[in-house]
């Protein structure tokens, strides 16, 4: 038989052959998402320093309850009480469940803010992805004298990751079994779309913490890589380089005003110097580290045992971390990026941010994130045209949408616009507090799902947005709400496309 003849024989075999099936694209989902939040921070700086756990298999009355030194009027409670009210002096009602009197409260600092059956009223109102940052601070934990954990920060990063796949099959026993809770823990965003599917919501894992791998003024390139392998195979999907103090890898973004007087005594007790600053010749900067009087100093080292430490001079604002994006911080973003792994670019200086996405727009890599507002704005047009994503720390919902507009003018019309917020729950900061600009009618309808929600009760306790704030993450829906008020429906449509923003950046960075 001829070539030719074969050559007609095997065309036509090809035209009746059937076509493989096309895959269809994966449906958009439409749910908001948290994309910095910390379950388990309890297990973390010690163990003793936050009060109370998301669940606890004995009960609510075992899971909220207060701290033992916060026994009595709680004027044992000095991290509390200079947290929330600036002086190591201070009293609270310490009872939890069922009464809740003081606690738990916007402002407070060292309270637990994230009970499942509160973040399941989150859910329910249609949050869709929550980032459960795994965090710890070794210079915190030793700092603080209560402790009954050691102070290794990726001990308490691996047991937070326990601790959160049990409260995952704590959710699935009061759920009617394996597999059928509503909190599922994802590590593709295939996985994470196919639990959204169902109606469920999907956590990822993420880490913030000071020392990764321990990396604190030294470190290894083997180190770093057995480290991310370790992270990658427990299911570890987004990661922060640095935070709060500088470490082998990069310089930070300074703290400012008192926080920062005491943030900065802990960069020195962590790595033997106080940060290193100039003044920022060009329109991108660090935070100011703000003057405080000699007298507020020496009481801050007088409270940390470190009397008679000199703080440096600074030059005049506006301020840059010395400190960059070191060798060792490059092979880690470059690791990240071989592993498909978000980078956190929160916490970094200005200049390490810089050579990060410098590292990042050369391979063209969309896995970045900004998420709970520690990076300067003038990087927003750079992480979108990436298809990275911004998410805003949590606000009223006036301030809330002045930063929305501000991120979404800077971003890029090739990818996807979609919204969200780091509570930054359990965190260490405060939550969104009341705001007299805007007020919530009770009952309303969820703007994300047909929820019809009252006032949140907990035992006796019932909280109302309007007075309140975001008390804990039940508030979460009701602070949601105000945002139309604010930022009208566009606002609120962004916020429903969050998920969706989210999983096609993950989804870039995958391949």
């Amino acid at each position: 038989m001829s070539a030719s003849v074969l050559l007609v024989l095997a065309l036509v075999a090809a035209l009746l052959t059937p076509l493989p099936a096309r895959a269809e694209p994966e449906p958009a989902v439409r749910g908001y998402i948290d994309a910095h939040s910390h379950l388990m921070s309890y297990e973390a700086f010690g163990g003793q320093l936050l009060c109370g756990k998301p669940f606890d298999p004995r009960g609510i009355q075992a899971a909220l309850a207060d701290c033992p030194d916060h026994a009595g009027n709680g004027v044992f409670a000095w991290f509390e009480n200079f947290t929330r009210h600036g002086t190591p002096l201070g009293t609270h009602d310490p009872v939890g469940w069922p009464t809740f009197k003081d606690w738990p409260a916007w402002d407070s600092r060292t309270h637990q803010q994230a009970y499942h059956a509160w973040l399941e009223r989150s859910w329910r109102a249609g949050q869709r992805i929550l980032v459960n940052q795994l965090v710890a601070n070794r210079q915190l934990c030793e700092m603080y004298p209560l402790k009954r954990t050691p102070c290794d920060e990726m001990a308490a990063i691996r047991r937070q990751a326990e601790l959160t796949r049990d409260m995952e099959a704590y959710i699935d026993t009061r759920s009617g079994g394996p597999g059928k809770g509503w909190f599922r823990i994802v590590r593709t965003p295939a996985e994470a779309r196919r639990v959204i599917g169902d109606g469920k919501l999907a956590v990822v894992l993420g880490i913030e913490t000071s020392e990764p791998f321990g990396c604190r003024t030294t470190c290894t390139r083997a180190a770093i890589d057995r480290g991310l392998d370790e992270m990658k195979a427990l299911g570890v999907s987004s990661m922060f380089v640095c935070h709060k103090f500088d470490n082998a890898l990069c310089g930070v973004r300074f703290d400012g005003d008192l926080t920062g007087a005491v943030v900065n005594a802990g960069n020195f007790l962590a790595t033997g110097r106080f940060w290193q600053a100039e003044t920022c010749t060009g329109h991108i900067h660090d935070n100011t580290i703000a003057p405080v009087t000699s007298d507020e100093i020496a009481d801050i080292l007088r409270l940390l045992g470190q009397v008679g430490i000199t703080l440096p001079l600074y030059p005049k604002a506006p301020h840059c971390n010395i400190k960059g994006l070191t060798d060792l911080g490059a092979h880690m973003v470059r690791g990240l990026m071989q592993r498909h792994m978000l980078v956190e670019i929160d916490h970094m200086s200005a200049k390490a941010t810089g050579q990060t996405l410098d590292l990042l727009e050369r391979a063209s890599y969309s896995g970045v994130i900004s998420s709970h507002d520690w990076m300067d704005e003038a990087y927003a047009g750079r992480v979108y045209r990436l298809g990275g994503m911004i998410t805003s720390y949590g606000s009223p919902a006036d301030s809330f949408a002045a930063k929305w507009r501000r991120d979404k003018s800077a971003s890029d019309p090739r990818h996807t616009f979609g919204y969200g917020y780091g509570l930054d729950a359990n965190g260490l900061g405060a939550l969104p507090g009341p705001t007299e600009s805007v007020h919530l009618d009770y009952p309303f309808t969820s703007p994300f799902a047909p929820v019809k929600l009252d006032r949140l009760t907990t035992g006796l306790r019932t909280w109302d947005l309007n007075t309140d704030g975001v008390a804990n993450y039940g508030l979460v829906p009701d602070w949601l709400a105000t945002m139309r008020a604010t930022g009208g429906q566009e606002l609120i449509d962004d916020l429903s496309q969050g998920a969706e923003a989210y999983l096609q950046t993950w989804e870039r960075a995958t391949r």
